[in-house]
């Protein structure tokens, strides 16, 4: 039986230390390298919110997909990424968290979230309100 890219990671709203898209971060990383990461996600890895995350964190995505693809696990990378990356408080990662959950939500990203759900047969669902709300209902989880 031959691999086939059509896995999806886990939801962007699962979260490692209270960041937000962290484990799917990886899980995009592993099963990329396994060729099982559907291919729909090929175009985005290391853009959007996982280049957001790495900003976050202040640290390089390639950096980041050398760690996970050595080996390590989420919460090793974490660690590294945040002894090797600037320094947040409590505060700016609560900020970063309400981010990540609303963007798309009524802000600079909203026509591309309402293109999106035309593009995907979702328009008039009251229930896309965000970008993880479209990931989650794209992915069949909503």
């Amino acid at each position: 039986m031959g691999m086939t890219n059509d896995t999806y990671p886990c939801s962007p709203r699962e979260e490692l230390d209270d960041l937000p898209h962290f484990p799917r971060l990886c899980e995009k990383i592993r099963l990329e390298a396994d060729g099982r990461l559907h291919h729909e996600l090929h175009a985005n890895l290391g853009k959007g919110m996982d280049l957001w995350v790495c900003q976050f964190l202040g640290i390089d995505y390639d950096d980041l997909k050398f760690r996970v693809l050595a080996g390590d696990s989420n919460e090793s990378v974490l660690s590294w990424a945040k002894t090797n990356g600037v320094k947040r408080d409590e505060e700016e990662t609560k900020w970063f968290r309400s981010y990540m959950h609303t963007r798309g939500f009524r802000d600079d990203l909203a026509d591309k979230l309402s293109q999106r759900c035309r593009e995907s047969g979702f328009e008039g669902r009251d229930d896309i309100l965000t970008f993880m709300d479209y990931i989650d209902a794209d992915e069949g989880r909503l």
